[in-house]
């Protein structure tokens, strides 16, 4: 199953609103960094001028003792044994977030006269100071980021709209009509024009193509019905004179087969030009009798081979379908398990509900040849190799008349292909 692609907008937005998360996390970050280079040289310029100024009246007053503040102390070291234990050993320097006796404190370490000199500063207000501030600032940043996030859905949206309101249109765009265009406003942007005009000119090429491909069916629809008229008529004459019954009774089939083959090419031509005629161009088809008419029309194709077709019995069932494209359908399908198959029995059966169902003795397929098939045939472009309408065509046609194909097979042990009919009481549905 493929994967589920995001929309363009979702896209941008998550990259935005990524890109601002990322920013926002990155201005905090620097900040932080920022703030407490500059606490450091803050406490730094604080306490050494505070020492400074402590030496000066020692060396102009040698009986100036200092008394330590509730907010800073000083501790002489040289006698380290009398330095509290979060004191001793350091190295001079500022050193924050210091706890001292419970207090959380920032320390200046000074080497003066042989012996460590220490100020110890209370930052336990400016701590709780400075987070509940970091706290102000991260709280704002998520603000800044929500907001943001919303300012860019609204205009990353207003951006986008005029490219969801064309997707929407190309989406729209039905391969059965012609004269169909992609508007965009006036107030649309350059690249959006662009795309519309190149739309715009495929698609007038498509009808110009479309519609040269009709006038040749046209064409070509007289220049097959010439020649099976011919052979129609002449059948018809040959059939007023005296013959064998042997003779007599293959020219009936001719006469019989160039009639099918000329309500056939018309069919064909429908589904052609207007696939909705054909339900409309439909007969009361009995299978049960239409079944043993097809085999029997395709028994000669056995005759080189150690082959056999066998008709199981039968239930009575009428369809309302075109009967020469009912014909073609099953017989080509036939003709298939004929051409594939070497020797054995090929069996043809019919079941409820309106269901033909042909096994064969053929060498089978893989499942991958099988999804193959499939895959072709709703590319539209099934197996042209062969003889009869091919895969292709029946496909188109189990579209637009409700019927459905089916094929089972395993490599080496025979393919089962079931084809389902709509019944006479059951309505078709409309071609999608």
């Amino acid at each position: 199953m493929a994967a589920t692609r995001s929309g363009l907008r979702r896209r941008i937005l998550l990259g935005l609103i990524g890109y601002v998360v990322v920013l926002s996390i990155a201005v905090i970050l620097h900040g932080f960094i920022v703030n407490e280079h500059a606490e450091q040289l803050v406490w730094q310029t604080l306490l050494d001028s505070e020492l400074d100024h402590l030496l000066e009246r020692q060396r102009e007053d040698p009986n100036f003792r200092w008394v330590d503040t509730r907010n800073i102390a000083f501790y002489d070291g040289h006698r380290p044994d009398t330095l509290p234990p979060a004191l001793r050993g350091l190295k001079p320097g500022v050193y924050d977030d210091v706890m001292v006796d419970g207090v959380e404190r920032v320390v200046l370490v000074r080497q003066a006269e042989g012996r460590p000199l220490m100020l110890a500063l209370d930052i336990t207000d400016l701590e709780q100071r400075e987070f509940d501030m970091g706290l102000t600032v991260i709280g704002s940043a998520i603000t800044l980021i929500v907001l943001l996030g919303l300012a860019i859905a609204w205009s990353v949206n207003r951006l986008v709209r005029p490219l969801s309101n064309m997707a929407h249109k190309i989406a729209g765009l039905q391969p059965d009509q012609s004269g169909q265009r992609i508007e965009v406003p006036d107030t649309a942007s350059a690249e959006l024009v662009v795309i519309a005009d190149a739309l715009n000119d495929y698609l007038q090429r498509n009808d110009r193509y479309v519609e040269r491909e009709r006038v040749f069916i046209d064409s070509a629809s007289h220049e097959l019905r010439t020649p099976i008229a011919v052979i129609a008529g002449a059948s018809e004459i040959a059939l007023q004179h005296e013959m064998p019954a042997a003779t007599r009774g293959q020219l009936m089939r001719i006469r019989r087969t160039a009639r099918d083959v000329e309500h056939l090419i018309s069919l064909l031509l429908v589904l052609a030009r207007d696939p909705a005629r054909l339900a409309r161009s439909s007969d009361h088809v009995a299978l049960d009798q239409l079944l043993p008419e097809i085999v029997e029309d395709h028994r000669y194709l056995t005759r080189d081979k150690d082959l056999t077709v066998t008709l199981a019995p039968m239930p009575a069932i009428e369809i309302v379908a075109p009967l020469p494209i009912v014909q073609a359908a099953v017989g080509n399908l036939l003709r298939n398990a004929i051409e594939h198959s070497d020797r054995g029995e090929i069996t043809v059966r019919l079941e409820n509900p309106a269901t033909v169902v042909i096994d064969d003795p053929g060498h089978g397929m893989t499942p991958e040849e099988i999804s193959a098939i499939y895959a072709r045939v709703a590319r539209g472009g099934g197996d042209r190799g062969g003889s009869g309408i091919g895969l292709d065509l029946i496909s188109r046609l189990c579209e637009h008349l409700g019927w459905q194909l089916d094929i089972a097979s395993s490599h080496g042990r025979g393919t089962t292909t079931t084809l389902r009919f709509q019944r006479k009481d059951e309505s078709v549905p409309p071609a999608g």
